[in-house]
């Protein structure tokens, strides 16, 4: 039986000039077959979308800088200018709501309720310094439509599957997107150590050789 072969893949520095599937067919589909997984980051498909705003473009009101007071500081939203950002997307009144709730479940002992509650971007969003240079001076936003850019990357590759994560070194293992037939949760484990690496390694891509023969 085959193993399974966890394959970072070097690329130049992606922008929102890139269309994610035109990356793909250039540093991925002549390494890939039909057994195998591939993963990108977030925050690269979210770049080449255009889905960054520098701070400086973010003017924070009173609440959004009362609220990350609140978010322990290794937070995206710990900053008034994440915690604004989300606002602008997910609505001020969404965020204040999630976060009363939150607070009022953390008092009983359940945690994550904000993150629930809060809208899909409050889990997405890298602030600052969260992603890869020259990206590092922006707050990134998730990607949009996830579910549509795995479908097409799938297409256009021919392989057994594709899947956006979201992977950090603190052992966060979480996908945003995958194709169907592809476990998510499977691949969440495989990639738990972060083989994308830090932002100097630029290495957004992840290929899982014979993912299909991978029994655990």
């Amino acid at each position: 039986m085959a193993n399974v072969e966890i394959i970072p893949v070097p690329t130049r520095i992606l922008t929102d000039k890139d269309n994610i599937l035109d990356v793909m067919d250039k540093y991925v589909k002549d390494k890939i077959g039909p057994n195998d997984v591939v993963s990108v980051a977030e925050s690269v498909v979210a770049i080449t979308q255009g889905r960054i705003v520098r701070p400086e473009e973010i003017q924070p009101c009173f609440l959004a800088r009362v609220l990350c007071r609140f978010i322990h500081q290794d937070g995206s939203l710990a900053s008034p200018y994440g915690m604004q950002a989300l606002m602008n997307v997910e609505g001020m009144w969404r965020v204040f709501f999630a976060f009363i709730v939150g607070m009022l479940a953390m008092a009983v002992g359940k945690r994550g309720v904000f993150y629930q509650l809060g809208g899909e971007q409050t889990a997405l969003i890298d602030d600052v310094t969260g992603t890869m240079p020259p990206f590092d001076k922006h707050i990134v936003y998730g990607p949009a439509n996830p579910q549509n850019v795995v479908n097409e990357i799938k297409e256009r590759l021919g392989c057994h599957g594709v899947v956006i994560a979201d992977v950090n070194d603190l052992k966060r293992s979480r996908i945003v997107g995958v194709t169907e037939g592809t476990d998510g949760a499977v691949v969440a484990h495989l990639l738990i150590d972060n083989p994308f690496g830090n932002a100097s390694q630029k290495t957004p891509i992840v290929i899982i050789k014979n993912f299909t023969k991978y029994n655990g």
